[in-house]
């Protein structure tokens, strides 16, 4: 019934997709399992350790713009990777610390770093919380002044009447 609806172009074309899906899958059950894949060994780019130790530092202290919220040394976005390339080659070249986050942040923005520098393009950032908080407690402090006031007031005998009578109206 659903053949009906479908073109017999479209038709043919699902079926022939349908057919090499199927086919790919087969092919990849009849591998051998007697040979696993071997894992990736990390090899260290550096003889030096402490340059080693210098690159992973560096890439935690740094933020992939992929991601957002993960460290480079940890993303798995090919920018991250070509980051960290770029931070190999600016060690390789003698570059101190200082001046590969200058270099990357110059090319990226204040956003790489995770501890952004306080300046007036970001104070908001830093000031923004403590802004936010005090406004909540402000307005906090005046619902509960506007709540001990309305509940202070008395209720007059005549507002009483009025409410009786209205109540006697509605039925």
């Amino acid at each position: 019934m659903m053949a009906a609806f479908l073109k017999p172009g479209l038709l043919s074309a699902v079926l022939a997709l349908w057919v090499l899906g199927s086919g790919a899958a087969q092919a990849s059950q009849t591998a051998s399992p007697a040979q696993p894949a071997a894992a990736p060994v990390a090899q260290p780019i550096f003889a030096d350790a402490a340059t080693e130790e210098r690159l992973r530092n560096l890439s935690k202290e740094l933020r992939c713009v992929v991601c957002q919220n993960e460290a480079l040394s940890d993303s798995p976005a090919d920018l991250a990777d070509s980051m960290r390339q770029e931070i190999r080659g600016l060690i390789r070249e003698g570059k101190t610390d200082q001046e590969v986050i200058e270099f990357l942040t110059a090319r990226y923005g204040d956003f790489v770093l995770f501890r952004p520098p306080f300046k007036p393009l970001t104070y908001l950032l830093w000031i923004g919380p403590f802004v936010f908080l005090a406004f909540g407690a402000v307005v906090w402090y005046l619902a509960l002044r506007a709540r001990r006031t309305f509940r202070s007031a008395p209720v007059s005998g005549e507002q009483i009447a009025t409410a009786a009578r209205l109540l006697e109206e509605k039925t």
